[in-house]
């Protein structure tokens, strides 16, 4: 197989975001690596996980924290990706039926990954990000249809009203209806879980398509696209550090115990609060708004591996588990450095695996892989 042979797909991509979606593709390894290796994993991301006064080890919440940006980051820019997408096909004379169908088959195929692949490792059904992305892509099928600036405030009212919406309707540790948590509350039960209760995510995915139809419309202005992305992230880093500083609504319940560093990061990730979700969105503009200004300075190596996990960002997801699985009965569990060490295994692993993967898939575009 030459992996060498040119790549018509790789034209109308933009570096950037593939960077991005790379980068946090390797911080997702090392979470997992973390859970699957790390005996002293800190995970308590929620009012349902915490306890109060408990010692957050540096290291080890750090370690935890510096993830926090893979999930809303992921959704985010799949956002961003079904709305080029979307456009170049009407561009391309293709029906609005056929858009919407693709959408909905994509959106029910990852969906149902979670429910009958992964849900397998733990014995139960275990609602995670992919049930998240599948069905807000299947909801994006009528909601793109609203326009850009509908779609915008009515992600803005979610993220800010989901919070108001628990405080009345949700009881941490009580009871919860199974609609309630399909939605908007998490449930860490024994016969299912639901990690990743669908508004809020929608929500996020509802601005990553906002910020791809502004990134198609300003293709030949860069420039404004970056800027945007840089105000927009620093502005929410203010609203972060005003919410988290009052301590009260938009913490879900997360409150400070302290004012270290993190106690100030310590934040609920299940369900997102609204601080959470300025944080991770706010962190990621910014970074995205400085790997655009780079990518015309710096030769975009095809084959470099941020891009390369980037590039097959959903596979890669898969494959990690995969790995991390086979590596579990190998290898020992033990400390932070084991995990550190497992995930440098895992990306090199990967790495000629999701080059054959990407090589197949760009020459068979039509194929079922492109539903990964």
């Amino acid at each position: 197989m030459d992996l060498k042979a040119p790549f018509d797909k790789s034209v109308h991509r933009i570096a950037a975001i593939d960077w991005m979606r790379g980068i946090v593709m390797i911080l997702m390894a090392l979470d997992h690596a973390s859970g699957f290796f790390n005996e002293g994993r800190i995970f308590s991301d929620s009012i349902l996980l915490y306890e109060a006064g408990s010692v957050l080890a540096t290291d080890q919440f750090l370690t935890r924290w510096f993830t926090h940006i893979c999930a809303p980051t992921f959704v985010f820019l799949a956002g961003t990706a079904i709305a080029i997408s979307t456009i170049q096909r009407i561009n391309q004379g293709m029906s609005s039926a056929s858009i919407d169908r693709e959408l909905l088959i994509r959106g029910g195929f990852i969906a149902l990954l979670d429910l009958f692949l992964l849900s397998l490792a733990s014995g139960k059904p275990v609602l995670q990000v992919l049930y998240a992305i599948g069905v807000s892509m299947i909801l994006m099928v009528p909601l793109r249809r609203l326009g850009t600036r509908v779609l915008f405030i009515t992600a803005i009212i979610i993220l800010m009203g989901s919070e108001l919406l628990l405080m009345d309707l949700w009881q941490p540790n009580g009871d919860v209806p199974l609609l309630l948590a399909l939605t908007f509350a998490p449930v860490f039960g024994e016969s299912y879980s639901v990690m990743y209760p669908v508004m809020p995510w929608l929500a996020m995915m509802m601005l990553g398509w906002v910020f791809g139809e502004r990134l198609m419309s300003q293709q030949s202005d860069f420039w404004s696209v970056q800027r945007l992305l840089m105000v927009s992230g620093c502005i929410a880093l203010v609203l972060f550090i005003l919410i988290r500083g009052i301590d009260g609504y938009g913490n879900m319940f997360m409150y400070l115990e302290g004012n270290t560093l993190a106690q100030w990061l310590h934040i609920s990730k299940y369900p997102p609060s609204l601080a959470y979700t300025l944080l991770e969105l706010g962190l990621m503009a910014i970074i995205l708004a400085l790997l655009m200004r780079l990518e015309p300075i710096v030769n975009v190596r095809r084959n470099g591996p941020v891009l390369l996990f980037g590039q097959t960002a959903l596979f890669f997801y898969l494959a990690h588990f995969a790995v991390l699985v086979v590596l579990s009965h190998i290898l020992n569990r033990g400390g932070l450095e084991q995990a550190y060490l497992v995930a440098l295994l895992v990306l090199i692993i990967l790495y000629p695996i999701c080059r054959i993967y990407r090589t197949l898939k760009w020459r068979n575009p039509k194929s079922l892989l492109r539903f990964l």
